[in-house]
């Protein structure tokens, strides 16, 4: 039990560690792929498995655009991102990359939006 909470926090460590090394190889320009290179791209999140085999990989483009191009991309260069993982974060085994688009900001903006519409704000301003 006592190494229960001790996991999650080097599973979240190594996802930080994880999403800084993709964060910076995205920055740097170092895939050599046209939609990339012609797109900012924001790592937001990176969720270990427990096993630290696999990680799930939340991006999201700049200003949102061309999210469907910039994951093929991102898809198409995944054995060469997870052997610049696997070098520069140092781990047992490179881990397997899942790309995914980041919905929370999309989420986020539809919840405040709810919250703004007349009806809510009234039944809001009535507590």
């Amino acid at each position: 039990m006592t190494n229960q909470p001790e996991k999650s926090v080097r599973t979240l460590r190594v996802g930080e560690q994880v999403r800084h090394v993709l964060s910076e190889i995205l920055q740097r320009g170092d895939v050599h792929d046209d939609t990339l290179s012609s797109h900012m791209v924001s790592v937001t999140e990176v969720r270990m498995s427990p096993d630290l085999r696999h990680a799930t990989v939340f991006v999201k483009p700049l200003l949102g655009k061309d999210e469907d191009a910039v994951l093929k991309a991102l898809r198409t260069n995944t054995a060469y991102l997870q052997r610049e993982v696997a070098t520069r974060v140092k781990m047992k085994y490179a881990a397997r990359l899942k790309f995914l688009a980041d919905e929370s900001f999309d989420e986020g903006s539809h919840i405040d939006a709810l919250l703004r519409r007349p009806e809510v704000a009234r039944d809001l301003d009535g507590e």
